[in-house]
């Protein structure tokens, strides 16, 4: 916690009459699961109850601090400041990290927030009130309208723009891929390729107006990151490694989660599941989906939802999302990859395990087809028998 010097709170009771409404629908509904909401929680009662259950929970009552009251996008926006982010940009809804539909693009801070709060080309917020941000000037004109044109002369001069000149005269004409387009950001660090995310250096002046539960031991903390979502927008259904905290500030989420005993039943790849539609699967494609027991909740501002290492989330933004999402090493520190900025990679033990994988496989292709299946299956078995958990007996 040296570069990460917040305000560590214990929690107190925080009057709500919010309920969560399970909103899945199609195949899924049937089987769904209300993710456990604890009220009046504490540091004491999470670690003590909640935290080795290892299933996901909703905490409230936690202290995060005043962003609650001050959050509203102009103020993120003129706290955040213009340093360029990097920015998932769609047209479509439900983001595909398979399939890639979507393309990364830089934005100021301070614009993806006007953006993903007020809609592309949104020079007004509610009340008719031009949104201004210290330092940046969103109105048509001036010395950004004279830099364009001046570009469009150097095309017809010059050799073609750069990508980078390409992205700016598309950021300044308010969208990139459509007028509908949608953001989501999941903050880096100031040198991806190096630094750890780490949300009181990356933003300071918007770490000072949240203070972090104390919900584990300041020497396993790994990372913060800042995240925020354009209304509407679908997160692919994937893992993280490390236990981890979602603090919902801004906006409503809809969480939907899956055990990390339905691996099998979510078609893997990597760390994601080919299912994109987990509301109307394709079951053609994904026949042991219907298999899968979701557990769902609605996040409301000021709600701390424990996702345990290896769960599975799928997130939509059901309205202007900003949250900071805490991670944290719940297992030895020497399993984790040491050069991993990102805390996604698998533990080291799990990975050469995989690695191992790959030989076995390479070993049995020498053999004919009938023995290969009769063997496969024989080390399939031993490694349930010897690995799986107790309850999936």
């Amino acid at each position: 916690w040296d570069s990460c010097d917040w305000r560590w709170q214990r929690g107190h009771q925080r009057d709500s009459d919010r309920h969560d409404a399970l909103n899945i629908h199609g195949i899924m509904a049937g089987s769904c699961h209300r993710v456990r909401v604890i009220d009046s929680c504490t540091p004491n009662l999470f670690r003590a109850e909640v935290e080795h259950a290892r299933e996901p929970a909703i905490l409230r009552g936690l202290c995060i601090g005043k962003c609650l009251q001050t959050w509203t996008p102009e103020h993120v926006a003129e706290r955040g400041g213009s340093r360029d982010v990097s920015v998932h940009v769609s047209v479509n809804d439900r983001m595909d990290f398979i399939a890639k539909n979507f393309e990364y693009k830089t934005l100021p801070f301070c614009e993806l927030i006007k953006r993903a709060a007020h809609g592309c080309n949104a020079d007004k917020v509610e009340g008719g009130d031009e949104m201004k941000v210290e330092g940046r000037a969103d109105g048509a004109g001036g010395a950004d309208a004279e830099r364009e044109e001046g570009e469009k002369a150097g095309d017809a001069q010059g050799p073609a723009r750069t990508q980078v000149e390409k992205d700016e005269v598309e950021r300044r004409r308010g969208y990139f891929l459509g007028p509908e387009e949608k953001y989501y950001m999941r903050a880096l660090g100031k040198d991806p390729r190096k630094d750890i995310a780490d949300f009181a250096s990356d933003f300071p002046l918007l770490a000072e107006e949240v203070d972090i539960p104390p919900l584990f031991d300041r020497d396993a903390y790994f990372s913060s990151v800042l995240r925020v979502g354009s209304p509407g927008i679908h997160l692919w259904t994937h893992y993280d490694v490390m236990d981890n905290a979602l603090i919902q500030v801004t906006g409503r989420k809809r969480v939907v989660l899956f055990s990390p005993q339905d691996a099998d039943n979510l078609y893997m790849v990597g760390d994601k599941s080919a299912v994109l539609d987990i509301d109307n699967p394709d079951l053609t494609r994904f026949p042991l989906f219907r298999h899968a027991r979701p557990y769902e909740c609605i996040m409301e501002p000021g709600d701390v939802l424990f996702i345990p290492a290896l769960w599975f989330h799928n997130v939509v933004s059901l309205d202007f999302s900003i949250a900071v999402n805490v991670f944290w090493r719940h297992l030895p520190r020497d399993m984790y990859d040491g050069k991993d900025t990102y805390g996604n990679r698998d533990p080291l033990p799990a990975n050469r395990a995989m690695q191992q994988v790959g030989t076995l496989i390479k070993t049995l292709e020498t053999l004919p087809a009938d023995h290969r299946d009769f063997y496969a299956r024989k080390i399939v078995r031993k490694i349930q028998e010897s690995c799986y958990a107790d309850s999936l007996e």
